[in-house]
């Protein structure tokens, strides 16, 4: 009995054949669900486009395509007589002549035009460098090609505060007020800086893969203005939109250019005699005082000028479109 169990002992079990099943059997696992993965989003992404396609054919457009350097904007115009007034959005604003409906409906006594930039509404979605020239070229163009006849109001949400203040010293004999909604101002206080990875790959993925029309489709709020402005059928189009156009090249090089853009405008105010009229969201916040300071910074010089606080957020038009339209005529008409 001693000596079987000592050969016994001497043959030692190995364990490594087990772990290697077990390895195995996890590596086939894993497979199996990385399959089921791609495969998911292989047909996700074919039942996206298909959806999408649908979509755009069913869907009339609105506004005029038009060409220009670069590429083809978009351009909506409400065709009414009256002093132009030219609308600009904020940045990956998807459908803007649909944002901006409240507003336009309200000020249907004037002449306005939303120009879709590069990236936006039914405008090309790739473009060149989304610098402050650039972007104020294009618009510059495509006003021209309108032949408005007469001096424009600049009228512009977020982000397009940089573009109307670029554009406002570029084309200063063609522009004779200034709107700001909201605007975000330029407060760089050191030179350009390097261009950061543009993150608009994951953005584009989850439109290409149908992954945004689906959360969208559970949650339209994230994708629908607030309020009670919008028409069905413009809320049902702005979330359609997003789904088409989120991530899109000329956004995305827009968003990654801001600290540039922002550098270059650095100790840049308006002229002297530019009307300039500004409405500023969250009214009476800490917020609200420390965007009235930045923005006297580049209103200091400025002979007319005004500054109006709203309650409501960063989307002042959703919600404030008709006392800003009475704002807007009190102060055009006071010039």
């Amino acid at each position: 009995m001693g000596i079987i169990a000592r050969r016994r002992n001497a043959v030692p079990t190995d364990p490594a054949p087990g772990r290697r099943r077990r390895s195995r059997r996890l590596l086939r696992i894993f497979a199996l669900l990385a399959l089921i993965v791609v495969g998911l989003g292989l047909v996700s992404t074919a039942g996206n486009w298909f959806l999408e396609r649908q979509e755009r054919a069913s869907i009339t457009p609105y506004g005029e395509r038009m060409e220009i350097a670069g590429g083809t904007v978009n351009v909506y115009r409400n065709g009414h007589p009256g002093q132009p007034i030219v609308l600009l959005s904020g940045l990956g604003t998807a459908a803007p002549a649909l944002d901006f409906a409240p507003l336009i409906r309200e000020l249907g006594d004037y002449d306005v035009i939303v120009v879709e930039g590069f990236g936006y509404g039914y405008s090309d979605m790739s473009a060149s460098e989304r610098t402050n020239k650039n972007i104020s070229t294009e618009v510059h163009e495509v006003l021209g090609k309108l032949d408005l006849g007469r001096p424009y109001v600049l009228a512009g949400h977020s982000i397009a505060g940089f573009y109307m203040l670029d554009y406002a010293n570029r084309y200063p004999n063609e522009v004779a007020a200034v709107i700001g909604i909201d605007p975000t101002v330029p407060a760089a206080t050191s030179g350009p800086v390097e261009l950061p990875l543009q993150g608009s790959g994951v953005e584009r993925m989850l439109s290409i893969t149908g992954v945004a029309r689906a959360v969208l489709a559970v949650a339209p709020a994230l994708g629908e203005p607030d309020g009670t402005a919008y028409t069905p059928d413009e809320r049902e189009r702005i979330r359609l939109m997003t789904s088409w156009n989120l991530g899109n090249q000329a956004v995305a090089d827009e968003t990654a250019r801001i600290g540039n853009n922002a550098a270059d405008l650095r100790g840049v105010s308006y002229p002297d005699e530019l009307p300039v009229l500004t409405f500023i969201s969250e009214a009476g916040s800490p917020a609200a005082s420390a965007k009235a300071e930045a923005l006297e910074n580049i209103l200091k010089n400025v002979k007319h000028h005004e500054t109006v606080p709203l309650d409501g957020g960063h989307y002042l038009h959703w919600t404030q479109a008709r006392t800003m339209a009475e704002s807007i005529r009190t102060f055009l008409g006071s010039r």
